[in-house]
């Protein structure tokens, strides 16, 4: 007799049901923030909270987030906290610049990232991922780390892509650079957490500075090569994302190389989690997984342009969309208010911090039936359609969301096509790999696997 398999439950913190304490509270958020949620974060519409004298509002209705961050947007600005973490790494990217910065930058890239750009990409993305799943299936049966194997991947795509494979560097370093530069750079400091003065040091940043240092060198000697190109043959220089920003009156060369640095840090690392934690959640889903391959071998061979992948591979894209809901890419957007607000119930003072976290709305339990279970028919068409737009939110929203999201959503689908096509991920950690939020949610210790052919 069949029978019917229940989902698989994500690995996930277990919310704690007593309060932590002040000390309790800054080594959990300093070691792993996600950890610091009771069981009421997880069921009520908003909470609210004082941090040091400072109001602090959480928000989980998806009402009262559209309000805040798209109606009432220009009232919030990033969060200091935000800032003290991420502005060491990225100074004046997009991902940290603000107010007229913000826009200027903005409208620089904007031209990268249009459609059309994006589709005539994905061949490209195509060709590296195939050419990595054969590099893999070169070591089947072997024990492997997915999620540093992904780090690589998605470096991969992202420099031929938008760089036209002129970034120097060895790509393992890269990657072993960026374990590092994510680990250091991107941990909130107690010190930050306290409010302690800026000339106080952090331990973590002053032992990441050598991976911040590698990255600036990295990029600064492929922007000489490419503006010395520039200047002797223009023609000869590609169309690609180094190009447009070098040939942008809008920005300086530092806000440039600030920009690259975020690309290249946020923009593939985002990636690289969603496909390692999907391909870790269909190890442990048999079902699912055999929706995807059974979808690959009927489909795949009929679309030989990668464009079309992201709509006609409904259970692929699917399956990496749940992922991202379970372990959002970004998991909390963190603002300040200007003046004071409201909306229903719920009163916003002027100078109170204004929570917005992907991973509670993505887990709530008046959103989601079973938010702790692997369930890709949620993202299925028919369905989809029905998630409230501000209910899951992987890459932000509102003025600030990815400008990278179209482009990380083809490759994504991709490459989780062109790896499962010929090979299966089997999971082989002695225990289940544990969320850790940096910059991403990253897997603690990695994400073990064995690959095979199928």
């Amino acid at each position: 007799m069949d029978t019917i398999r229940e989902p698989f439950l994500a690995p996930a913190p277990v919310p704690h049901t007593k309060p932590l304490g002040i000390m309790g509270f800054v080594w959990t958020a300093s070691r792993n923030p996600i950890e610091i949620w009771g069981s009421r974060a997880y069921k009520e519409p908003w909470l609210r909270a004082n941090w040091l004298r400072v109001p602090t509002v959480i928000l989980n209705d998806p009402a009262a987030i559209r309000h805040c961050l798209v109606d009432n947007a220009r009232n919030y600005v990033m969060q200091p906290l935000r800032q003290r973490v991420l502005r060491p790494m990225l100074r004046d990217g997009l991902l940290t610049a603000e107010g007229e910065l913000w826009k200027r930058t903005r409208r620089a890239l904007a031209p990268v990232f249009t459609p059309r750009n994006i589709e005539a990409m994905t061949p490209v993305m195509a060709a590296r991922s195939a050419s990595f799943a054969d590099g893999l299936a070169a070591r089947t049966g072997a024990r492997t780390d997915i999620a540093f194997e992904m780090t690589l991947l998605t470096y991969d795509i992202l420099q031929a892509t938008l760089f036209s494979d002129d970034i120097t560097g060895e790509p393992k370093e890269f990657a072993r650079s960026m374990e590092s530069f994510l680990a250091r750079m991107g941990r909130v400091d107690p010190l930050d957490i306290l409010d302690a003065p800026a000339f106080l040091p952090r331990i973590n940043r002053m032992i990441g500075l050598r991976s911040t240092n590698y990255f600036r060198r990295l990029i600064a000697g492929t922007m000489e090569r490419r503006a010395a190109l520039l200047a002797e043959r223009p023609e000869a220089a590609p169309a690609d994302f180094l190009t447009l920003l070098l040939r942008s009156e809008g920005l300086s060369r530092s806000e440039i190389e600030d920009n690259i640095i975020t690309f290249i840090g946020a923009g593939h690392e985002t990636t690289a989690r969603a496909l390692g934690w999907t391909l870790y959640l269909l190890s442990q889903s048999p079902e699912e997984r055999r929706k995807v391959e059974d979808e690959l071998d009927a489909k795949l061979d009929a679309l030989p342009d990668p464009a079309e992948w992201l709509t006609e591979l409904p259970h692929t894209r699917a399956a990496l969309e749940e992922a991202m809901r379970l372990y959002p890419p970004a998991p909390s957007l963190n603002r300040t208010a200007l003046a004071d607000d409201r909306f229903g119930e719920i009163d916003i003072p002027a100078g109170a911090s204004l929570l917005v976290l992907p991973w509670l709305v993505h887990r709530h339990e008046t959103h989601w039936d079973r938010p702790g279970h692997f369930l890709p028919e949620r993202f299925m068409p028919g369905k989809r359609e029905a998630i409230d737009r501000f209910q899951y939110m992987p890459f932000g929203i509102g003025p600030r969301v990815c400008i990278g999201s179209s482009f990380a959503m083809h490759e994504g689908v991709i490459a989780l096509a062109s790896l499962m096509r010929h090979l299966r991920f089997d999971y082989v950690g002695s225990a289940p790999p544990y969320p850790v939020q940096k910059i991403t949610v990253q897997p603690r210790g990695g994400l073990p696997m064995r690959v095979t052919r199928r």
